[in-house]
């Protein structure tokens, strides 16, 4: 997607510096409000009633955005309604609350909407491919009914997590699964500049790849220790959604250890003197040269 090596630094970092100043805007609208107000929405209403805290401006803010905010747990709401109470700070922006609240609650919509499509585009073609190996038409990804049927089953696939969970069992799903995935882009990373014969730079890659390998495997075996296998001892839809969930959790952990490892033994044969691949991204490849990277 870019046009040389060295574009990455600038794009790299200045991804990284975004991303950064998302965070720090989340953090300010969380410590914007009152203590009672941001526990009574991330807290369900008996567990709040045992907090012994008190809300100051919840009622009044739910009243001017129409809608009743308490209870509303996940994090969204609390953001927008941070981020509606700084922009009302603003010169006549005092009765513009709600609009806030709204826009804040639509930018963060968005943003799932915009990772619900990469990541249904990523599934389709990784099913295409499955289904090519058995069925060659499916491997072509310009046919159409192809195209339509693996989109279909994809969509069914996380629709039925979503209409069968809440937030606490799709929440550590989709962040186990962000934060592995950001691990197997370290490794290919690592194996890249080893491959290049840059392994003096693999360390500013492979340690960050091992910081958030190692805690999100963490996350994830403790998601199905405390999270997911004990709705199996349930009844009915919560047992399935257990064993489901436990089995997709394990799934991303075995993927990703496997993806790493063999990536770690390309790092080790190169680094032992076997030569290393021709070609990559469609352009020579150079030790210690810049390439040109073409769109894969």
């Amino acid at each position: 997607m870019i046009d040389k090596e060295s574009d990455a630094r600038f794009i790299g970092y200045g991804a990284m510096v975004c991303e950064s100043l998302v965070g720090v805007l989340a953090l300010i609208a969380a410590t914007s409000m009152h203590p009672g107000d941001y526990f009574a929405i991330n807290s369900a209403p008996d567990v709040f009633a045992r907090l012994g805290l008190h809300t100051v401006n919840l009622d009044i803010i739910s009243r001017e955005v129409g809608e009743k905010l308490a209870g509303r747990t996940g994090g969204a709401v609390s953001l927008a309604v941070g981020m509606a109470q700084i922009f009302r700070g603003l010169p006549g922006m005092d009765r513009l609350i709600g609009y806030w609240y709204h826009y804040a609650i639509m930018f963060e919509a968005l943003f799932i909407l915009t990772t619900i499509d990469a990541g249904t585009r990523v599934a389709r073609y990784v099913l295409q491919e499955l289904i090519g190996k058995a069925s060659p038409r499916f491997g072509n990804t310009a046919w159409l009914p192809g195209n339509l049927i693996t989109t279909f089953f994809v969509v069914l696939g996380w629709g039925y997590l979503i209409y069968t969970g809440n937030i606490s069992t799709i929440w550590p799903l989709f962040g186990t699964g962000n934060q592995l995935l950001a691990t197997i882009a370290l490794a290919v990373v690592t194996t890249f500049l080893i491959n290049m014969g840059k392994a003096r730079y693999a360390w500013i890659s492979g340690i960050p790849m091992c910081f958030v390998g190692v805690t999100t495997i963490t996350a994830g075996v403790l998601s199905i220790r405390d999270i997911f296998w004990p709705l199996t001892s349930k009844t009915g839809q919560p047992m399935i959604t257990g064993y489901l969930d436990s089995a997709l959790m394990a799934i991303f952990i075995v993927g990703v250890v496997l993806v790493v490892f063999d990536a770690a033994r390309r790092w080790m044969a190169v680094l032992q003197g076997a030569p290393a691949p021709e070609e990559a991204f469609g352009e020579p490849v150079t030790a210690g040269g810049d390439i040109k990277m073409g769109c894969c």
